[in-house]
Order: structure tokens, then sequence, then C-alpha cells
């Protein structure tokens, strides 16, 4: 009896193509997914781009800047990249503390002038001269990877300054040096430097493997810490994840709610309608607005219960929110039409919308944030539509940007969801000639 039973539930579970995806592919295709984000090879960790900014333009900034490009885990940019083939001129403070609010780098680092002639902090004076570091709060850990990769090459790319400046503290607080014992010194600091001369040309015809990590800005050099995006945010990772969420549970809205055209093809409704004068264009581009204007009355119902109960910063983006909202929208409206012109039977769009909606929303950054990914994922999520809704909000919400700066997610997002109503439109004239 047993055995008949489970041979029975077999059968049904290989006749419901859709149940036996979710039993199987669903759980490698996720298990794939996080593999590679979080399990990946040591190659493929993302790199964290750091602007650097030398005021001081000795001998000791540029050795700790050449250090900082030798490092494997760092993307060093001391001008922006080249537009329509010209060379931009250098960072400047001004300029880095711009990138970082648009979103060019997580982290500038602005080396003062006078920082040569005393780049160890340990002296105990007030007045020395400290390493800014600029960040984007939003990115949590490439701050602290950075500040600590900064006290590594500075130990590691100018030991002659570091021995220098070691000698001078110790002769000032120790009583100070004999004429021999000062000789001495100058004749190994020489050795050193000549050392570290031979090492840098060594460097730079054989590259550099070096690797490292840290998150502690406590060190040999001081360095103090000025958020510059999100700073003023009341309450930052809200208004940062706000969208994640919301978008992915706008798929779900959207793939549900384009499933009444199933619906009314199984119970001979949509035969019907499709007699009257109504056209299937005119059907579908109706659902699509219903759709949309449902999913965008959702996603404002979130952002006001975040700005009411999280103290989101809601009133004063609201013409981002339309915008971005009203986009978001129809791209996800237009790919509820696409699953449910797909699929046969509302059985099918189920565990169909499941399954390419949570792995779109792995992928895209609702799930874990893209720019945490491995950079082959964060390419990838761009094929997603919650990547482009979720980096729009950003613009909103987090970096507090003008309205024109959101034509490039503007135009993909309406970009996708023409060409899903249009593939969908193509699949549907299979009810109009049934």
């Amino acid at each position: 009896m047993i055995v008949s039973i489970v041979g029975t539930a077999l059968v049904s579970l290989r006749r419901d193509c859709g149940a036996l995806a979710l039993s199987f592919i669903l759980p490698i295709a996720f298990f794939t997914i996080f593999a590679v984000i979080f399990g990946g090879r040591r190659d493929a960790t993302p790199k964290i781009t750091v602007i650097a900014v030398d005021e001081d333009h000795s001998r000791v900034s540029q050795g700790l800047t050449k250090g900082l490009q030798a490092e494997a885990s760092l993307v060093v940019r001391t001008r922006p990249p080249r537009k329509q083939g010209v060379e931009q001129p250098e960072y400047t403070a001004q300029t880095a503390e711009a990138a970082v609010k648009a979103g060019a780098a997580p982290v500038a680092l602005i080396i003062p002038q006078g920082f040569g002639k005393d780049p160890i902090s340990f002296g105990g004076s007030q007045e020395h001269p400290a390493i800014q570091l600029l960040k984007d709060s939003s990115d949590i850990v490439a701050p602290h990877l950075v500040a600590g990769l900064l006290q590594k090459v500075a130990m590691t790319s100018m030991p002659h300054g570091m021995a220098e400046q070691g000698s001078k503290h110790l002769d000032a607080y120790a009583g100070g040096f004999t004429a021999e014992q000062r000789k001495r010194i100058q004749e190994n600091l020489h050795q050193l430097e000549r050392w570290q001369s031979r090492r840098e040309a060594a460097a730079g015809n054989h590259g550099s493997t070096a690797t490292g990590s840290g998150a502690s800005d406590a060190g040999v050099i001081a360095i103090t810490t000025r958020d510059v995006v999100g700073e003023n945010k009341r309450s930052p990772m809200v208004s940062f994840y706000a969208a994640a969420i919301g978008v992915m549970f706008l798929l779900f809205t959207a793939s549900s709610a384009a499933g009444s055209l199933l619906d009314e093809a199984e119970s001979g409704t949509l035969d019907r309608v499709l007699s009257s004068l109504v056209t299937m264009t005119a059907l579908l581009a109706g659902k699509l607005t219903f759709s949309a204007l449902l999913a965008f009355a959702q996603l404002v119902l979130m952002f006001v219960w975040a700005w009411a109960v999280f103290k989101l910063d809601f009133l004063s983006h609201i013409p981002g929110i339309v915008v971005m909202g009203v986009c978001t929208a129809l791209a996800v409206a237009a790919f509820g039409m696409l699953l449910a012109s797909i699929c046969r039977t509302r059985a099918q769009l189920g565990p169909l919308s499941t399954l390419v909606i949570l792995i779109m929303s792995s992928v895209g950054g609702s799930m874990f944030p893209r720019f945490l990914m491995p950079e082959v994922m964060q390419k990838a999520g761009l094929l997603t539509i919650n990547a482009w809704a979720i980096d729009g909000f950003t613009k909103v919400f987090w970096r507090d940007e003008p309205l024109l700066h959101l034509w490039p997610q503007v135009v993909v997002l309406l970009a996708v969801a023409a060409v899903l109503f249009a593939v969908a439109r193509r699949l549907a004239r299979r009810w109009e000639y049934a």
C-alpha cells in the first residue's frame, strides 16, 4: 500500500513540471548563485575602488600611493576614467569627495600637505598631518578594509621614511644620540634607501601580488574618517535597503495579477471578451495598466510605512519616488504579463514565477548587496529589473541626486517594459486563434 501511494505521488510530481522544477532546479540554482558570491575562488573576490589624492607630492606620499596600487584587493584611481579617449585631470580633494557622493568609489584617501615630513602618528603632536578617509557609509566593509590596508602599506612601502621618523622620535624622547650613533643611523638609512629603490624597481618590472586585510583605523599613521554620503540620514540602512525588498515583492504582485489572464482563459471568459470589440492588444494593455497601478500603490504604501515607522526621508524625495516608481511598476507589470503569456495554466505560473523571481532577486541585489558580489555577478545583475530599480532608488534616497541623473535607470526600465510587453503580445496570439 505504501509503495503504491509513493508511486502515485511520484507520477503526479513528474507530470507537474512546475513542482518538479521547484523541487530540484531551484535548490541547485540558489546553491550555485550563493556559492559564486561567498565561496568562489580567491581571485573572484571583488576589488575595492579607492580614489587617492596626493596633496603632499613627497617621496613618502608617492611611495604610499604606489604601495596601495600594488595591493591586489584594491583598484586605486588618481584620476577619473577617460572620456571619449581624453585623459581627465587628477582628482582633487573636492572632486574626490564629489566622486564618492556620486558612487564612483566607496572610499577616497586625501594625503595632506606636510605628510611626508612627519608620517608617523605616535609622536604625540596634535598638529600631526592625518590622512583623511572619505567614505560612503552604505558600504560597511570597504572603509575598514582600506584603513587596515593603509596601515599595512605604510609599514611596507616607505621603510626609509618610517625608520628616519622613528629615529627622530627616539632621539627626542630618549635624551638624544651621540655623534657616533647618529652617524651609524644615517649610514643605515642610506642603505635602507638604496634597498627600497631596488625593491621598487623590481616590483615595477615583475608586478606585485601582495594581499592583505584589516579593519582597524589605529596604527603607525593617523587617519581621520568622514562620511560624505548618508551622514545626515536618520535611518541610513532603511533608506538604502527599502527598494531592494520592495522590488522583489512587486515582481510577485505583478505575476500574480497577470495570472488573471490565465484564469479567464481556463474559464472561457477570454473567448467571450475577444469575441466582442475588445482586441488582444487592448486587453493586455488594460491588464498591464492595472498591474502597474497595483504595483505602484504597493510601493508607495511601503515607503509611507517606512517613513511613519522607521523615519525614512520620504517627503523630500516624492518627485524621484514617482519617476522611479512608475518606471519600475511598468517594468514589473510587463514582466508579469510575459510570464502569464508563456504559461498554459495558473498552476504553471506559480512555480515558474517563484523560480525566476527568486533567482532575479538574488542576482539583482534584493537579497544581498551587489557591490559585495564578485565582478562577474555584478555584471550579471544588470540583466535583472531588480538591479536597475535598486540603483535608481539608491540615487533618490541615498545620494539625493537630481531627477536628471536618473535617466539611465529610467531608459532601461522603460525599454524593458516595452520589449517584454511586445513579446507577451506576440505569445498571446495563441488565444486569438485557439
